[in-house]
């Protein structure tokens, strides 16, 4: 395949590490880490977290009403033969079985659909409604699409709509408001930092956050391809989804700020803010799972899909989709990896800037899509299974800030090194090509090389993953 890239912006936003999503000027609104994997073992706090919101008809603890309104208005934007396709089954994916994972204890019968073979104990699958890490979201993700996208090919369209609904309800939670805080679902701990008025500060503040009647509308948009199989598909999915819940946690506060000032108005705008995006995300994998299933994934427009560019990107050292202090580095200035940018003197956002070679002649250009990192820190990233057969980055020091210093650029994959390069300011980038053959994760890392580590600006320009 050729190596022709889209630009970087057709795809997923740059990495500090994700941008906030933008919406088409025609969109039209109006108006936790895991702690166990199954119900056996949940703690006594959630087993009783879960009565509760049984006892008050599943409004305290989910979305409620949020789901159907997103669900419904992704399934209004999906093309007319998708919909066609669906017939019925699309009401019952917009009214109820968006709902299955909230209630596999009071629907038996569907309660199965929210419910990984692999896994029968967990029949209230917590990655379903909180973020795990990377590897546990995907994992879960690639499996309810590939059963929605397996009952589709078997022409059962109604188990494939509960799959979906399944698939819909994981990407809703992930990208609700109330969502957003690893570790602090009711937000105890923010409560702290944002003390509650004295008529709220018994309150779990979890319901309120997301409790909404939402009047939603994403008209105008359309639906992308996501991937050509089941594996690419999720994968993308996955980052995709990262954007949604970057942009929930951008409404969080805002919420309870608004719920403490008893502003109803803010409330519901951050809301619909949270759930807009949540829609375009939600659109995106119902397109993606009915092309699959309907062997239309090869018809539909996927010009998008040549390649990956990785700048936009969120690494597993990102656990939560930010960097903790643990993996900040020390040279060439205190900090974090960055995406589409540098930090000069650790202070100041600078564009990423490289010398490189055209036809003999060293030409400094600029890069949209690329990583700034820093020395003794490796960032990681999991590739789908059989997708990605090459890599290929530019490796060098940023043309203006990094003249005296001297780094080694290496890439890895599961550990073997697939490239390495040793370059100093002086030198114009090094085009490092990689063969991904049965690669699983690919890893870049840096090593001051000698010279002036306050000087290492080092810089991974335009790194793109390529088809097979």
């Amino acid at each position: 395949m050729a190596d022709k890239v889209p630009p970087s912006d057709a795809l997923v936003p740059s990495l500090s590490l994700v941008s906030e999503p933008e919406l088409p000027e025609s969109l039209a609104v109006s108006g936790e880490e895991s702690q166990s994997r199954s119900m056996n073992r949940v703690p006594r706090f959630w087993f009783l977290l879960l009565l509760a919101c049984f006892a008050s008809g599943g409004r305290i603890y989910a979305w409620s009403q949020p789901h159907l309104a997103i669900t419904k208005a992704a399934l209004a934007v999906l093309p007319g033969w998708q919909r066609e396709l669906l017939g019925e089954s699309a009401t019952r994916l917009g009214e109820d079985y968006c709902l299955i994972p909230d209630h596999v204890f009071t629907d038996r019968a569907n309660a199965k659909f929210a419910v990984m073979e692999g896994r029968p104990k967990d029949v209230y699958l917590l990655t379903l409604h909180l973020p795990s890490n990377q590897e546990e979201n995907l994992e879960v993700l690639r499996y309810f699409v590939g059963k929605a996208v397996g009952a589709l090919v078997a022409k059962n369209v109604e188990d494939a709509a509960r799959y979906m609904g399944t698939v819909c309800h994981q990407l809703e939670d992930y990208g609700s408001p109330s969502h957003t805080m690893p570790g602090d679902n009711q937000f105890t701990l923010l409560q702290q930092f944002l003390p509650p008025p004295e008529e709220m500060k018994d309150q779990l503040l979890h319901g309120p956050v997301e409790s909404a009647e939402l009047n939603l509308s994403i008209a105008g948009y359309a639906p992308r391809l996501l991937g050509t199989s089941v594996e690419e598909a999720s994968w993308r999915l996955l980052h995709r989804l990262h954007e949604a819940i970057v942009n929930a946690r951008s409404t969080t506060v805002p919420i309870i700020q608004a719920l403490y000032a008893q502003d109803t108005k803010t409330v519901e705008s951050n809301q619909l803010k949270a759930a807009s995006v949540d829609a375009t995300v939600v659109a995106d994998a119902l397109y993606t799972i009915i092309a699959l299933g309907a062997g239309e994934a090869g018809k539909a427009d996927g010009s998008t899909l040549s390649g990956m560019p990785l700048g936009g990107l969120i690494p597993i050292e990102a656990a939560n989709l930010y960097f903790p202090q643990t993996q900040f580095f020390s040279s060439p200035y205190w900090g974090y990896p960055r995406g589409g940018s540098i930090l000069a003197e650790g202070k100041r956002a600078t564009p990423l800037k490289l010398r490189v070679d055209e036809n003999g002649t060293a030409v400094e250009r600029v890069f949209s899509n690329g990583i700034s990192a820093g020395m003794g820190r490796s960032l990681t990233f999991p590739l789908p299974k059989d997708v990605y057969g090459k890599f290929k980055v530019f490796a060098g020091l940023h043309s203006e800030l990094g003249s005296e210093g001297k780094v080694e650029f290496t890439v890895q994959g599961d550990g073997r090194v697939l490239a390495n390069a040793v370059v100093s300011g002086a030198d114009v980038a090094r085009l490092l090509e990689c063969d991904l053959e049965g690669v699983s994760q690919l890893q870049l890392s840096l090593k001051s090389a000698g010279g002036d580590g306050k000087k290492n600006y080092a810089v991974w320009a335009d790194p793109v993953l390529f088809k097979r």
